[in-house]
């Protein structure tokens, strides 16, 4: 064999992907350097310069390993499934396996035929042996137990039962519902400190239930950043995906405010005064001394004797959170004593610091449960859904926490396609699919209890990673970058398995590069998808049929990485792009594409009844009509598809014009996850104007779905 048939059996065996498709079609080869790199970031032991003796002689002793492991890393295997496994044993040694279930009781396996020749390793012959489990085995996470007289002590791996489908969705399909989308930092009230919190958030769930007649309400990842400033402001690039950032806590609902005395009381009021006079304001948000303010706060009330009734809370929820908790908030302790803002001299110090962001968590926790709790009382049939980021930060507390569980040499990104022409580094680390598995996916069980516990929902960016992800040797461009797999189906399962236990949605963000089954895979086990009116098209690029949209997706007409559908009309995304830099052919192409694409898109909606007929493809954009009302148009459109869910963006009920994030560019470029609600003439928006703003209302009625007729009309 050849050096590169050598090296893609190996990059194979270990789920590397040797090349892959482009978003156009074009077959893309994977550089033997990619390969060698990926391999090595997967603790595969290469030199500096293999050669074909090398990587003979790595298959014949990854052959080996395999050989003589006694049970696998972990099984996964939805219900009703009577899935087969192998197990090793000394040759001639008994093989005794069963089943110790979650509850504590056991379950026996059943052994299949299995005439594998012997494999001498170190001197030792191993056998192999096949069982499979019984087909009416519970859901939950159990173990396998493994027993032979060639052992001195036994051996376990998890078990994990899943559900065949997900069926949190289903009434949904039968009975669609619409929802609202929302920046929850970018909407603000008369309370807030210059950026939105959970009071906004409960109080931003009722009007859109009570005005527009939603029922859900899908927001931003919620995950926490740096323990203090300065912060990172992408919700997409937090320091943990597990926990939640405490600059969303609304000062003013924290209990332990009435404990302050009359003095320290008027302190908070005059700073909260201060903060909240940058409501009015268009600027992009700073997030670092609203949290800076926060944090000065929440240090005087922490000092305080709490109540009884405070501490058993509190210390009900830590015993709850366990290691997971108790690491992060040590990790947050130690970056605060290494900037030394607030450094602990002592392990008394040390601990108390501990304690505190601990106290964080259990704050967050209790303020995000009341939002949500509000939107059902609102009578939204789901509530609040959040959204899970892809990964977190390299520098941040999973990086450092997690590290034994993810490949720190790599970075999760994309290839080139036409949005992003340069390709997308997001310099996240990617989870280590070997690692995760031995772990029995407990990160990642540990991470979906948690984003689940106060929510209707969850979505799940950039889903496709369950499948794959894109990784890219850390300080290159995204070109030199391949796919490395993942076990979809316990990825999956796990998903699901955690969704169906807390009677949450899940929504798939399964835009961009993909193999096509891939979103047939994801219905099939009852996962929504996403549909985007301008990402959506026939066979023949044609816009897609209003009719043919998927029931089990939520549609919408735009996204948080595109801008608002105004500005969209008005070719913002080709205008923003250009002059960032981002695009590697000409301005003016990309512009003529999008014209014509959407003058089809316009067209359909002509054909559909929703707007008057137009020769759109000889019309410039000033000339399609108000740009208003073909916004008007593009969400009933939406609202009229078989999607379970429909999303309205709330930017665009207010007419916001600026986007929420340029993919691709960082913040010296242009000012991501910073921009406020305004209206189209960039005046502030806050809550309370929502219920009286005409552009709000309209939106709202033309989003409505079927004859239900808005709440409190």
């Amino acid at each position: 064999m050849t050096y590169r048939q050598l090296l893609e059996e190996l990059a194979s065996n270990h789920d590397i992907s040797v090349g892959y498709f482009s978003q156009g079609g074009q077959w893309i080869d994977v550089s033997d350097a990619t390969l060698e790199y990926t391999l090595r970031a997967l603790d595969v032991n290469l030199s500096a310069e293999p050669d074909e003796d090398e990587l003979t002689n790595r298959l014949y002793l990854d052959y080996l390993a395999r050989s003589s492991r006694p049970l696998p890393s972990a099984v996964v295997a939805p219900s009703g499934t009577e899935k087969s496994f192998n197990v090793h044993v000394h040759d001639g040694a008994s093989a005794l396996v069963h089943v110790a279930l979650e509850d504590g009781s056991e379950r026996e396996v059943y052994q299949d035929a299995n005439d594998s020749a012997a494999v001498t390793v170190d001197d030792t012959l191993w056998g192999e042996a096949t069982f499979h489990i019984p087909g009416d085995l519970p859901l939950g996470f159990h173990q396998l137990v493994l027993r032979s007289d060639g052992f001195e002590r036994e051996y376990t791996c998890p078990l994990i039962i899943t559900p065949q489908r997900l069926s949190t969705a289903d009434k949904f399909v039968d009975s669609p519902v619409s929802g609202v989308m929302a920046q929850l930092y970018s909407v603000r009230s008369q309370k807030s400190w210059g950026m939105g919190d959970f009071g906004d958030l409960g109080e931003l769930a009722e009007v859109a239930a009570r005005e527009a007649g939603a029922d859900f309400l899908l927001i931003n990842p919620l995950h926490a950043a740096e323990p203090e400033p300065p912060v990172e402001d992408s919700p997409y690039l937090p320091t943990t995906r597990r926990f939640i950032n405490p600059i969303y806590l609304r000062i003013e609902d924290i209990p332990e405010l009435e404990l302050l005395d009359a003095d320290l009381r008027a302190d908070v009021e005059e700073i909260a005064a201060e903060f909240r006079g940058r409501n009015r304001s268009a600027e992009p948000i700073e997030r670092n001394p609203i949290f800076e303010a926060k944090l000065a706060v929440l240090r005087e009330l922490f000092a305080l004797q709490h109540t009884e009734a405070r501490q058993k809370k509190f210390k009900d929820f830590t015993r709850r959170e366990g290691e997971g908790l108790a690491r992060f908030a040590q990790w947050c302790a130690r970056k605060e004593a290494l900037s030394g803002h607030h450094a602990a001299d002592d392990e008394e110090e040390q601990a108390n610091s501990v304690a505190f962001y601990s106290w964080l968590q259990f704050l967050c926790d209790e303020q995000l449960g009341a939002a949500h709790q509000r939107a059902l009382d609102a009578g939204m049939k789901i509530g609040i859904i959040t959204d899970l980021a892809v990964g977190v930060h390299p520098g941040g507390a999973d990086a450092e926490i997690l590290s034994e569980y993810l490949t720190p040499q790599a970075s999760v990104g994309a290839p080139p396609d036409d949005y992003n022409q340069q390709g997308q580094d997001w310099s996240q680390p990617p989870w280590n699919p070997v690692h995760l598995a031995e772990a029995g996916y407990q990160p990642w069980r540990d991470m979906l209890a948690t984003v689940l516990r106060n929510s209707g929902g969850v979505r799940v960016d950039h889903i496709l990673g369950l499948f794959r992800l894109f990784w890219i040797p850390r300080m290159s461009p995204p070109t030199t970058g391949t796919y490395v797999a993942y076990d979809f189906e316990a990825m999956l399962g796990i998903l699901a398995l955690e969704a169906e236990r807390a009677g949450a949605v899940v929504i798939g963000e399964d835009l961009g590069t993909m193999e096509p089954w891939i979103q047939g895979t994801l219905s099939d086990k009852g996962f929504m998808g996403t549909s985007i009116v301008w990402f959506e098209r026939e066979d023949n690029g044609a816009p897609l049929a209003q009719d043919q949209y998927r029931p089990l997706a939520m549609s919408s007409v735009g996204t948080h990485d595109l801008p608002p559908t105004l500005a969209y009309l008005g070719g913002e995304h080709i205008t923003l792009r250009d002059r960032l830099g981002l695009f590697t052919r000409p301005a003016e192409e990309e512009a003529a594409e999008d014209m014509a694409f959407q003058a089809q898109v316009l067209h359909l909606l002509s054909e559909t009844g929703l707007l008057p007929e137009r020769d759109f493809a000889n019309l410039s954009r000033a000339d399609r009509g108000n740009p208003t009302q073909l916004m008007g148009a593009l969400h009933a459109f939406i609202a009229g598809t078989p999607s379970a869910l429909t999303c309205t963006n709330l930017v665009d009920m207010v007419g916001d014009i600026r986007a929420q994030n340029q993919p691709g560019t960082t913040s010296d470029l242009y000012p991501n996850w910073c921009i406020p609600l305004c209206d189209s003439a960039g005046k502030p928006v806050l809550i309370e104007d929502l219920a009286k703003n005409s552009l709000f209302k309209a939106i709202a009625a033309t989003s409505k779905r079927g004859p239900t007729a808005l709440r409190g009309e």
